[in-house]
């Protein structure tokens, strides 16, 4: 299987679109590139770090965008941020079959810091248009920078979460969290911590993600078609919705309050088993086939 984590950005798209369907706007040769790096003295690349373009997916039309997490950490910028939102802008007056975004990232540049931030909002704003114009919106997370600060709200505000076994997704990333408030509270060196509390399989118990597939690219055009086949590929921002979520929030809010002792080795355990999840101090050990067959066999969704 080729491992979804270990490929490129453009080699994400070319393996899981259709063969030789992808055509990519403004390609490296229009040398777009920030305005903000080269007076701090980051060499740019030629497409700032984002692939963005149309294909064919099963013979879909689809448009995509994958970053490149190679490049300064997958940072948003404000040219990164704005392909993404021209993208998104040419989904509503193009109407794809749906908008796909292979996120690799771990937030805003703190080169261009403001410029970043203003970017996100901008990709919010036009995500969620996409959404409710009816257009599926799905991302995918599995590369090693995983899926934090500004990307992580962005995320959320897709119809669905592909996520990898392997992938991250949160909104402070561990060195952040380590940083601001110190090791004891969150060591960002002990990765069975790091993949417990923010990883694939975590945020699939906690329903934060609606499919959880291995590390292989295959799975990932696998789950989406899966999506895409179903009756709820677009999900619309009601008020029903949203009074879900936060039912869902304060659930989770209820089994572990804030002002609880915290014990960052423990804690992701024993909310799986207040969860209800048996034998939970295993799930690390377990493969995605074996947890996904535990869930139904019990007959039961995260």
């Amino acid at each position: 299987m080729l491992s979804y984590a270990e490929c490129t950005a453009r080699e994400r798209l070319a393996h899981l679109l259709d063969a030789a369907s992808f055509q990519e706007w403004l390609p490296p040769q229009d040398r777009l590139t920030s305005p903000h790096l080269q007076a701090l003295g980051v060499p740019p690349a030629f497409d700032d770090g984002v692939v963005i373009g149309h294909a064919r997916l099963d013979g879909r039309h689809v448009f995509a965008a994958a970053q490149e997490g190679a490049y300064l950490g997958g940072g948003v910028g404000e040219v990164h941020g704005a392909k993404l939102v021209g993208l998104l802008r040419r989904a509503l007056r193009d109407r794809p079959c749906a908008v796909l975004l292979l996120l690799d990232s771990g937030g805003v540049r703190l080169h261009e810091a403001n410029a970043g931030l203003i970017a996100v909002s901008e990709v919010m704003r036009a995500l969620l248009d996409v959404r409710a114009a009816g257009i599926p919106t799905l991302v995918l997370i599995g590369g090693n920078n995983g899926c934090f600060g500004g990307m992580g709200i962005v995320a959320h505000c897709a119809d669905h979460i592909i996520l990898s076994d392997v992938g991250r997704l949160a909104l402070s990333g561990p060195e952040v969290i380590e940083a601001s408030r110190g090791v004891d509270e969150f060591d960002s060196r002990d990765r069975a911590l790091v993949w417990r509390t923010t990883g694939g399989k975590h945020r699939w118990i906690l329903g934060d993600c609606s499919h959880l597939v291995e590390d292989a690219v295959q799975a990932f055009r696998d789950a989406t078609l899966s999506i895409l086949n179903g009756a709820d590929a677009s999900r619309p921002v009601t008020a029903k919705s949203l009074e879900n979520e936060h039912a869902q929030l304060r659930r989770r809010l209820a089994l572990a309050p804030p002002d609880a002792p915290a014990n960052p080795e423990t804690e992701a355990v024993a909310l799986w088993r207040q969860l209800g999840v048996p034998d939970a101090e295993h799930i690390p050990d377990l493969d995605v086939a074996a947890l996904l067959d535990r869930f139904a066999h019990e007959g039961r969704q995260a």
